[in-house]
């Protein structure tokens, strides 16, 4: 006699008798609690059940747990609060069962998933169980079962692909009786067959057949009803071209049904069985009904494939069609779309040589997964591109990227981090707008995350164009042999996981993976596959490969800040170092004079502070450089007798061999050249080592390569946010 149930039946018990049992995902933890009828579902015994997605592995083979993961990362990057998809399971026998799951996600009030609630069922119809309909009706319940659930799990293929996968799967249609499976897809006047099954089994067509070939396939299109073959005599006489290929097979039976979607025929499908019935009333009507479904989910995966090709091709037109070369560098680039139909990424990069020895690069993602993000992508690259190119540092452009984002009729908003290279002293600037950190590799192998300090993602920002107040400037310095990489977060982020652990194993790979920057950029693309992520990828290494200049021929650079006075005396201390390493120890009174009025003009008559500049020509100058950010041209004036200013640009004509004006984005440069007298021969002499600080002393043996160039922790900023000192 049953066991008494309490009335109302407790949810826990309802969900028990129907098998269908509870879990709880914890995505930041990573646990993963399954109840006792859970645990039945997925024929696990408590102590083999880790209490982790890990432990399900040995119940879900490989294929089953791609698709699985791929499901919920989708619905976890598309800001979904549920899923649902039918998946295998290994059985402890080795046979395969469907089963069914279904999830509500929990997130937090910034909308970040935190935790998945949800139930597991068992969705097998097995006639085999106890209680289960015999005979017609068991088979007729059977086959009604198999083509419900072939249909529901077709609902979900998204490319052609997914349709051949379940077609071509010895469980999805093998409860049907069929030993073969074929789908061909209508090409022109031809026939593909893009799909045969099962496995083990030979499928007696070929690649392509004409549509007015005498094939069944070709006369189920041709036709439009579907081709019933009862018998192999049946076979033989109707189509004597497919009988040698099937005479000697156990083949005694078989239907075409062919794939009608809006009146017209996509493709064909093609059943083959082991015996000879006539076809039922009942069963041809399940055929066509299968046949019916998978002509939907056919013509919707090839629509979206197609749409697919088109939103990739706009895409990857607003990417760079090619990297140039920049000497002194070695960079390699790669992107990957999603394959979502239209949901494409606006992931991009760019890379934008600035000449004397300098490179920009950029990588950045558009809010967002359709074509509107890959138009905003592109106009917001060649808006950056513009920027950099006018001269704005770093900062500005960042910020004037901004604006311009909000500025467009669209709600988007984007991440970018952008890196300024100077491949002579290896001395990079690096602006964050909400991106990632980028990673550097050191050529002994050794990998670090570089913090740089950020602003909001472009679009939100509230810097004013030409401040540069919301993007600070952090500087870095790559040694020869050491590779900065960019990435967008489709690189790091992994279904279920804390993005911090994604980092962590992309960092990984990174110091593992090969020398060569190429062959590194293939190691890493590959990983993402291998670890199933939905999103669009975009990667861009930088190696620096040495100075493309002749070493310690600069250029050096020491910022100015407004009220900063140590500015302008290490400014001084540079000079008189490079003078000294230069060979022109004889003019550095006149060079550091004629800087000195240059810093002193731009701190005095501009609001912005200013940056110093020092290098060797390529015909063997000395080149002082000074930027500000003030447009005004400064004029050359008479000063009288008693006037205590007006002489600087005097000073600076008669102490140069040549001076003049630029103008650099929003502000300008002022330069002044001084002429190298012939270096004496003299035997070379052993290399000093960098010092802690340059003092006046020890100046003229301190070598140009040892000068200290990258800012120092805790030196102010201007307020484009660069960093002052050396």
């Amino acid at each position: 006699m049953a066991d008494e149930v309490d009335w109302p039946a407790r949810p826990d018990l309802s969900l028990a008798l129907n098998r269908m049992g509870t879990f709880d995902w914890d995505l930041d933890s990573g646990q993963l609690h399954l109840d006792p009828t859970a645990l039945e579902v997925y024929e696990l015994c408590p102590e083999d059940y880790s209490g982790t997605p890990d432990g399900l592995r040995l119940r879900i083979p490989p294929a089953e747990e791609a698709r699985l993961d791929a499901r919920v990362a989708q619905a976890l990057k598309e800001g979904r609060d549920h899923f649902g998809t039918y998946f295998r399971i290994r059985r402890r026998d080795g046979s395969l069962r469907w089963t069914h799951i279904q999830g509500h996600i929990l997130r937090d009030p910034a909308g970040r998933p935190y935790r998945i609630i949800g139930v597991v069922r068992d969705a097998a119809l097995d006639p085999r169980e106890p209680g289960a309909p015999r005979g017609q009706d068991a088979v007729r319940r059977r086959m009604t079962g198999v083509v419900e659930r072939t249909t529901a799990i077709l609902a979900h293929a998204r490319t052609v692909n997914d349709v051949t996968d379940v077609l071509k799967d010895p469980e999805a249609l093998g409860h049907l009786g069929a030993v073969s499976v074929m789908l061909g897809i209508v090409d022109g006047g031809r026939i593909h067959l893009v799909a045969e099954g099962q496995l083990g089994s030979y499928v007696p067509e070929i690649e392509y057949t004409r549509i007015d070939a005498a094939f069944p396939m070709s006369e189920a299109v041709r036709t439009l009803q579907p081709v019933f073959i009862a018998s192999r005599e049946e076979f033989q006489a109707r189509f004597p071209l497919l009988w040698p290929y099937i005479e000697p097979l156990s083949v005694r039976s078989g239907v075409y049904l062919p794939l009608i979607a809006q009146g017209r025929p996509i493709g064909a499908l093609g059943l083959l069985y082991t015996r000879e019935a006539d076809f039922t009333t009942e069963e041809r009507n399940l055929l066509v009904a299968l046949g019916s479904g998978i002509a939907q989910s056919l013509q919707r995966a090839m629509l979206y494939e197609q749409e697919h090709d088109l939103a990739e091709g706009l895409q990857r037109a607003m990417l760079p069609r090619r990297i140039p070369a920049v000497p002194g560098a070695t960079i390699a680039v790669r992107y990957r779309a999603a394959r979502m139909g239209r949901d494409i990424g606006g992931d991009w990069y760019d890379v934008i040589p600035l000449g004397d020895g300098r490179v920009g690069v950029m990588i950045g993602d558009v809010e967002g997964h359709d074509t509107d993000a890959a138009a905003v992508m592109g106009q917001l690259r060649i808006v950056l591109r513009a920027y950099v190119t006018e001269g704005h540092t770093p900062g500005t452009a960042m910020t004037r990227a901004s604006a311009f984002l909000r500025e467009l009729d669209t709600e988007r908003f984007a991440t970018c981090t952008y890196a300024e290279v100077d491949l002579n002293s290896g001395v990079a600037q690096l602006v964050r707008a909400g991106h990632l950190d980028p990673v550097v590799r050191r050529g002994d192998g050794t990998c670090h995350r570089i913090p740089v300090a950020g602003g909001l993602p472009l679009g939100l920002s509230q810097g004013r164009p030409g401040s540069g107040s919301g993007y600070p400037v952090s500087s870095l310095e790559l040694h020869p042999g050491d590779t900065m990489l960019l990435c967008t977060d489709g690189l790091v982020e992994r279904p279920g996981a804390d993005p911090d652990t994604g980092m962590h194993a992309f960092m990984r790979a990174v110091g593992d993976g090969p020398h060569d920057v190429e062959e590194l950029a293939d190691h890493l693309l590959d990983l993402v596959g291998e670890a199933g992520g939905g999103d669009d990828v975009a990667l861009l290494l930088l190696r620096r490969r040495g100075s493309p200049a002749p070493r310690g021929s600069g250029p050096l650079r020491q910022r100015l800040a407004p009220g900063d006075p140590d500015g302008p005396a290490a400014g001084r201390h540079l000079i008189r170092a490079a003078a000294a390493a230069w060979g022109v120890r004889d003019r550095a009174d006149e060079i550091e004079l004629a800087a000195d009025e240059l810093m002193t003009n731009a701190l005095v008559h501009t609001e912005g502070g200013g940056l110093l500049s020092l290098r060797l020509t390529p015909d063997g100058r000395v080149r002082v450089e000074v930027e500000d950010s003030s447009s005004a041209l400064p004029h050359r004036r008479e000063a009288g007798d008693w006037a205590v200013s007006g002489r600087g640009l005097m000073l600076v004509d008669r102490l140069s061999d040549g001076w003049g004006v630029e103008p650099r984005g929003g502000g300008k440069c002022v330069w002044c050249e001084f002429a190298v007298p012939p270096a004496p021969a003299v035997p070379p002499r052993p290399a000093v080592s960098q010092p802690a600080a340059v003092s006046s002393d020890a100046v003229s043996s301190v070598p140009v390569s040892s000068i200290p160039v990258s800012s120092a922790p805790g030196a102010p900023e201007r307020p484009d946010g660069q960093p002052t000192g050396t």
